[in-house]
């Protein structure tokens, strides 16, 4: 499935109206574009949900970044925030027997799979029209699972997954554009101990 087009055409199935949706953000810099893109033809609402960072300090170091992305963007719609909980202990059970895994596979299939059944459920118990994540702009997060995964709770709780990768149409260049202008705090690894740990690496190098 080519996800683009599949969003392309929910966009145009929706036209003339301004359906709600209920987008988890896993940070500001990944929302940027994501926000810019989607604010003309939703009424958005930022699920930040994050159990997997690492420490307090940095769930709530990126959750002030989120915040000031919101108040800084201009948007068509108006942009709420849902400040999810951090439970890091909720996050580290999750993904128990996994730790060593390679980055990018099962260990962070799984984290994709919980932040975003926790989008569904609130999803559907807020009575949103549609759910979705932003995770699909990285370049190091993979698409088609994402996609698989949301493809899958649209089914078990009765609300509508919105199909993206917003890396298309140079997604991911503008959030690094937006993110330069904003003044955001990008961080380089994805949250969890475990990808700091390979991101600490990478820095030295």
């Amino acid at each position: 499935m080519n996800y683009q087009v599949e969003l392309e055409h929910i966009l145009d199935i929706n036209k003339g109206k301004t359906p709600s949706l209920l987008l988890h953000s896993c940070c500001g810099p990944c929302s940027t574009y994501v926000l810019e893109y989607l604010s003309k033809y939703f009424d958005i609402t930022v699920y930040y949900y994050n159990p997997n960072m690492d420490t307090v300090d940095e769930f709530k170091k990126r959750l002030t970044e989120q915040i000031k992305v919101i108040n800084k963007l201009p948007s068509t719609n108006p942009i709420k925030l849902i400040e999810g909980n951090y439970d890091s202990q909720k996050y580290l059970d999750y993904i128990k027997g996994l730790e060593s895994n390679l980055e990018g596979g099962n260990r962070c299939h799984k984290c994709y799979y919980l932040r975003l059944e926790e989008t569904a459920k609130l999803a559907k118990d807020k009575n949103f029209d549609y759910f979705c994540t932003t995770l699909t702009v990285s370049p190091y997060k993979n698409a088609k699972v994402i996609n698989e995964i949301g493809s899958k709770l649209e089914s078990i709780y009765n609300v509508s997954y919105l199909y993206s990768d917003f890396k298309k149409k140079e997604g991911y260049k503008r959030s690094i554009e937006l993110s330069k202008e904003f003044d955001l705090y990008r961080q380089n690894y994805c949250g969890c101990i475990f990808s700091k740990k390979t991101g600490d690496l990478n820095e030295e190098k």
